[in-house]
């Protein structure tokens, strides 16, 4: 957002007196208001309720955490083993009248012990690596860059770590001329499904999303409105600063359908993760085996039969059916993609994935799914659909196919078709999907 762009990433800023005094202007309309950007108390919860366990006293990075909203509530209720009141949070900022804010209010809290207000520049931090438990950035990421944070913010983690930040995206499958007019010369909003794709490709597991409600607009825009309503601007600086923050509530009010905040709840995959299974590509000793999988996991001979048929089939694609080994060489889970389309447009079916029952709950499922979906992308794929559990494959970075205008040839959930992009230079194609053959659609 141009209304709180500035007070996060040094080089925004020059020793031009012209954008200093623009810089002044903007941020006096700023000071005193409870938020930098759309939030409330209850998504900073409900995002926090997405992380999972906490370890013993918490320790929090809050980045451009603004006169510390969040960085407050993290302090009280961001809890360890011990309960709420066990984090220590830091929180960064470059703009020293918010930290001031924040350090006041902290005082007033009894929190003064828990949090210590930073002034430092999130492109740049002094922090070493596996500092924090928790990275939290509400607001304030796409500063630098939603990429840029990804990269750059992972080291900070400790084992185990999660990483918290939102972003402003299109929720609009074709955004209008007039958000795109206000929005791409500032910032080049991405939807969903292509920041869900980045995450993934940046080496994390998406642990959830949130699609921050309108009553968050209204808890930041409301306050700044009627100061903006109010203001009288003595100087040019001020009187730019006023007609910048008046076009973009004027923009949310026309176009607020089409673009909105959603929270990214993120881990790194670690090295750790499924390294009790070996994955890799089938053998055709294996194909017995991968049978005998596929039995096993469903109860039927439908998907066993499918998998038959697909390997017979022109949509098999050789090195793309996958297994998960246990130390002793048997096949504890299998997954495969073959070639479908997109109106024509060619894509990759994930289905079916099976794990042997007596694997399942162990890692060999997502260990195999993760290991297929890279030699995908290595392959140079750039798109691949699954109809299945969302709150599974949302783990590997999948979004409902929806957003990009793709749909299933038959009556489906919205949730349940889902794509995950693979190569965010490739355009993805809209339409309907087209199996293959052996799929019997």
């Amino acid at each position: 957002m141009t209304d709180h762009i500035d007070h996060t990433e040094s080089t925004e800023h020059t020793d031009d007196s012209r954008e200093g005094a623009a810089f002044a202007a903007f941020m006096e309309l700023h000071h005193g208001l409870p938020r930098q950007s759309p939030g409330s108390d209850a998504t900073t919860r409900r995002l926090l309720s997405l992380c999972g366990p906490l370890p013993e006293r918490p320790r929090v990075l809050d980045l451009g955490c603004g006169p510390g909203r969040s960085a407050l509530l993290l302090a009280a209720e961001a809890a360890g083993p011990s309960g709420p009141g066990s984090a220590e949070v830091t929180a960064v900022d470059l703009h020293e009248p918010f930290l001031a804010e924040l350090r006041a209010a902290a005082r007033a809290r009894g929190l003064s012990g828990r949090v210590e207000a930073v002034r430092a520049d999130m492109g740049a931090l002094p922090y070493p690596d596996g500092s924090f438990d928790l990275v939290w950035a509400e607001g304030s990421a796409y500063c630098i860059g939603f990429d840029r944070a990804l990269a750059g913010w992972k080291r900070l983690l400790a084992p185990g770590g999660t990483l918290v930040l939102t972003e402003c995206e299109w929720t609009a499958e074709e955004p209008s001329a007039g958000a795109r007019a206000f929005w791409d010369p500032q910032c080049a909003l991405r939807s969903a499904a292509r920041n869900t794709a980045a995450a993934q490709a940046a080496g994390y597991r998406v642990l959830g999303t949130l699609l921050q409600p309108d009553s968050d607009w209204a808890e930041y825009y409301g306050p700044l409105a009627h100061r903006a309503g109010a203001a009288r601007a003595s100087t040019p600086a001020a009187e730019a600063a006023l007609a910048a923050t008046r076009e973009e509530i004027a923009v949310r009010e026309r176009h607020g359908h089409e673009y909105g905040y959603r929270g990214y709840v993120l881990t790194p995959v670690t090295a750790g993760d499924g390294d009790r299974w070996q994955a890799g590509p089938q053998t055709a000793a294996q194909a017995a085996a991968v049978r005998a999988v596929n039995l096993a996991a469903f109860g039927t001979p439908l998907e066993a039969d499918l998998v038959d048929a697909l390997r017979a089939d022109a949509a098999w694609l050789p090195g793309l059916s996958y297994v998960a080994r246990r130390p002793d060489g048997s096949v504890a889970a299998h997954a495969l993609l073959t070639r479908c389309t997109v109106d024509g447009a060619p894509a990759l079916a994930l289905a079916p994935v099976a794990t042997d029952p007596a694997a399942q709950r162990s890692g060999a499922g997502s260990a195999v799914v993760r290991a297929l979906l890279a030699a995908a992308r290595e392959r140079g794929e750039s798109l691949v659909l699954v109809l299945g559990h969302p709150a599974y494959y949302a783990r590997f970075g999948f979004v409902p196919a929806s957003l990009f205008g793709i749909r299933a040839p038959f009556e489906v959930p919205d949730e349940a078709m889902m794509a995950l992009v693979l190569d965010d230079s490739v355009p993805v194609p809209k339409g309907t999907v087209t199996y293959p053959a052996p799929f019997g659609i």
